[in-house]
This record gives structure tokens, C-alpha cells and sequence, in this order.
């Protein structure tokens, strides 16, 4: 059963990715380039999620985004995050 950051995590690429992909069609260890996921694309996805989720941008590094190349990898380092006060 996903978390819900998972959850809320589906439903932002979903709305990023274009064409649209059902949320649960999603494969956590899929790099999100197939998905078709531009750099821009990824950065405005993650911005968003960390927005929904309440968690400050100030807490990711270069590094972290870097290193987010999957959904599995987003959810993984933004669960260390959420819930964090800036």
C-alpha cells in the first residue's frame, strides 16, 4: 500500500508528465526521463509536490535533486523532509 506522499507523489507526475499517465501505472524504479520527465519538467513537478507536501525547498540540495531520478528515489528523500519546519 503506497504512503501517502507516495500517493500525493503519483498523482504530481501524473499531472506533469505529457501525455497524462494514470497515477497507479507508475513504476516506482522507473528513471522519470522515460516517463518522458524534462529537466524543467522535473524541477516545476518537484516544486510543486514539495508544495503540497509542506516541505521547504531550503532543505534540498543540489545533490538531493540530482540524485532524484525515480519515484521511488522522490518519495525516499522527500519522507526526510516532511513534516520539517524551515
Amino acid at each position: 500500500m503506497p504512503s501517502d506522499i507516495e500517493t500525493i507523489a503519483r498523482q504530481n507526475l501524473s499531472a506533469a508528465v505529457q501525455p497524462a499517465v494514470d497515477p497507479d501505472a507508475f513504476e516506482p524504479d522507473t528513471d522519470l526521463t522515460d516517463y518522458g520527465l524534462t529537466s524543467l519538467q522535473k524541477v516545476l513537478f518537484l516544486t510543486r509536490l514539495c508544495e503540497d507536501l509542506a516541505v521547504d525547498l531550503v532543505h534540498l540540495t543540489e545533490r538531493d535533486v540530482a540524485e532524484m531520478r525515480t519515484l521511488h528515489d522522490v518519495v525516499d528523500t522527500l519522507s526526510r523532509y516532511a513534516g520539517k519546519a524551515s
